[in-house]
């Protein structure tokens, strides 16, 4: 099966943007970043209602890979996807990369999520720190309740990542 609508799933500083962009330039098909749909500039949060029509606008096309979890779009990603890949990496490894993205990156324009760069302590600690007790759970029993014919792939370190990405295009396969 060619899978060519994948979706990254995983922590803030997981890489999922990065795996993303990387599996969209080796397939040669569009990436969609959740964050930047749902988010509107000064961190503004979209409408659900609206930010759903977009998300369901991206799915339609033929192909994407697409990272972000956001699951209360999961219902209209999830009929539309081949693969899902889950960034289940260390917390030392995520927390550390969002926290230094944030220092490295403060002030700057992150396309991949609409916005300026910013240094938010409640986001690192009370968001990226916690994932394993609000969202873990339920990315790893999406994984195990995932359709038949959707792909799964969990992926727990960055050695994994790195050998995935040499793989592309084979790997999905």
């Amino acid at each position: 099966m060619d899978r060519r609508r994948i979706l990254v799933i995983g922590p803030s500083g997981a890489g999922k943007s990065t795996l993303a962009r990387a599996i969209a330039a080796r397939l040669e098909i569009p990436v969609v970043h959740l964050d930047a749909l749902f988010w509107n500039p000064g961190w503004a949060p979209n409408d659900l209602q609206f930010f759903r029509a977009r998300v369901a606008e991206c799915v339609a096309q033929e192909a994407w890979a697409m990272d972000g979890n956001y699951s209360s779009t999961l219902d209209i990603r999830l009929p539309r996807t081949q693969a899902v890949i889950w960034l289940d990496l260390p917390r030392h490894v995520y927390f550390l990369r969002a926290l230094w993205r944030s220092i490295r990156e403060y002030g700057r324009h992150r396309a991949d999520v609409g916005n300026l760069e910013k240094f938010d302590l409640s986001f690192l600690f009370g968001w990226v720190w916690r994932y394993p007790q609000h969202s873990r759970a339920e990315h790893e029993a999406l994984m195990t309740d995932l359709p038949e014919e959707i792909r799964g792939i969990v992926l727990r370190s960055r050695a994994e990542v790195a050998a995935f990405v040499k793989e592309l295009p084979g790997s999905l396969d």
